[in-house]
């Protein structure tokens, strides 16, 4: 039985990387309220380099809705402006001479359900990958030498039980989600 251990622990392991990548996805979606995640994506042409915003600044969050980004380097100041400028977050930087200020405007209706509707399929490419990660698992339990029927069905039975916790946890995720931008 110490294989079917190690591919639970393989599959645990995967499911849980499907996990990480969900929330790094969902991250960047705006909320009604100021949060630097959403600058995660924005990458900054940086003296030749691009690299992500926060490695080239600080970005702090003085109200709920405004956004503070101080370059490290003066120098830095005007390519991450162009940065956000030229993202696909539709945010208009405030450049102040020596920091970016970010004014969120409130989010209309639609784009709310905009933003749902993109929760929705991070959400569905995660259960995705979950689900194949159980076929992968199911095909090794099957391949499995010198266990017997028996312990194949619990192997599979188990990979099961962790394919239900791992989609139980995508849509506890999306649930949080979906109510902070309806919120």
């Amino acid at each position: 039985m110490a294989d079917m251990k190690a591919i639970n622990a393989d599959t645990r392991d995967r499911m849980g990387k499907a996990l990480e990548a969900l929330e790094n996805n969902l991250s960047v979606l705006r909320t009604g309220r100021a949060n630097p995640g959403i600058l995660k994506k924005v990458l900054v042409d940086y003296y030749g380099s691009t690299m992500p915003i926060d490695q080239v600044a600080s970005i702090t969050t003085p109200d709920a809705r405004t956004l503070v980004i101080t370059p490290w380097d003066r120098g830095a100041l005007n390519p991450i402006e162009k940065a956000i400028r030229d993202s696909d977050l539709g945010l208009n930087p405030n450049n102040k001479g020596d920091t970016i200020f970010i004014s969120l405007p409130m989010l209309t209706e639609e784009r709310r359900k905009d933003l749902v509707k993109n929760a929705r399929n991070y959400a569905e490419d995660a259960r995705i990958a979950i689900r194949n990660l159980r076929k992968h698992a199911l095909d090794e339990v099957k391949k499995l030498e010198g266990v017997g029927d028996d312990d194949i069905k619990r192997g599979e039975a188990e990979v099961q039980k962790i394919t239900d916790e791992y989609v139980k946890r995508v849509e506890d995720i999306f649930t949080k989600k979906e109510q902070e931008i309806l919120g």
